[in-house]
């Protein structure tokens, strides 16, 4: 019971703070939208966000990597009636970590290697400008390797391949949806549209979530509960407080290193490498709480030096 209220806490966190990001690109489209749109992805749409997105996904997930049970039995080990199921998906639960650490850890390197960021932790100091050339080929690097050490799991090997796959469909499907945010800004469009942009792109930020809650836990129950009651956190910032949290410079970086070291552990525990249960809920708190702290005391000095000077 300990051990859930800690992966509980940890996926909390590590939900909230991934999709920031998600709930910037939401508050901003949502300024332009009317009351009435406001109202019915705010209100309305948290059944889909938070029980659709969050709560199905990761069941078709944990049934299409268990070979050996079928949707009823992984509906069934969610609400604790079939331990056959539960011990079947812990058995072939190398296949999904194999498959979301592969997927986390690009996002990661992505973000390091790509994204414009201000530098906090040593490898963000160190990669301070953009090199998709080194984002490219350690990508290619990484696959090998997965692929090399799991020779011997025909379902590992194209689990990470699969992994890989789905990274780069979502990259390339979000730089397209950066375009046609501006596109809609610009043609006046119409809430529905706008509407069917902001679900379209919510599911495809929940992904990133759900692959990092198995870093977590395969208990889909739990995942449900933690990944559900962060989304309802975004929900929150995004009507109360997005730009207060923005102005939280290092967030970010807490988030995408605590994304790396989960990959990490997903690919370690799925080579059979000993994760203790409390470790991922340590360090995604420990590396988003020493960030959050730089940060808010950022602000505190700005806000002493605006008040020195007025």
């Amino acid at each position: 019971m300990l051990m859930d209220i800690v992966i509980i806490i940890g996926l909390i966190v590590f939900e909230a703070v991934s999709s920031v990001d998600n709930a910037i690109v939401n508050a901003h489209m949502l300024r332009t939208m009317g009351a009435r749109a406001r109202k019915w992805f705010l209100f309305y749409g948290i059944f889909f966000a938070v029980f659709v997105a969050r709560g199905i996904l990761p069941l078709l997930i944990v049934w299409i990597t268990t070979p050996d049970i079928s949707l009823l039995g992984a509906v069934r080990s969610t609400f604790g009636g079939d331990g056959g199921a539960k011990e079947a998906i812990e058995s072939s639960k190398y296949i999904l970590l194999t498959g979301g650490g592969m997927f986390l850890i690009l996002l990661y390197l992505h973000w390091l290697f790509l994204e414009k960021k201000d530098p906090y932790f040593v490898p963000d100091k160190l990669i301070k400008e953009h090199h998709g050339v080194w984002f490219f080929a350690l990508s290619a690097i990484l696959l090998v390797s997965v692929l090399y050490f799991t020779r011997e799991q025909p379902l590992a090997m194209i689990a990470a391949a699969t992994g890989n796959a789905v990274f780069f469909i979502l990259y390339g499907f979000r730089e397209l949806a950066e375009k046609e945010e501006k596109k809609l800004e610009k043609q006046g469009s119409s809430d529905l549209s706008k509407l069917m942009y902001l679900e379209v792109l919510d599911l495809s930020f929940s992904i990133d979530g759900i692959f990092g809650a198995f870093a977590f836990t395969t208990n889909i129950m739990l995942i449900l509960i933690g990944n559900g009651i962060g989304a309802l956190i975004v929900r929150e910032l995004t009507i109360k407080g997005i730009n207060k949290v923005a102005e939280y410079k290092w967030l970010k970086n807490g988030a995408l290193t605590s994304i790396g070291f989960l990959g990490t552990f997903m690919i370690l525990e799925a080579l059979n490498v000993h994760i203790p249960e409390w470790l991922p809920t340590v360090v995604t708190c420990a590396l988003v709480g020493i960030t959050f702290w730089a940060s808010h005391r950022h602000i505190k000095k700005n806000q002493a030096k605006k008040n020195a000077g007025a």
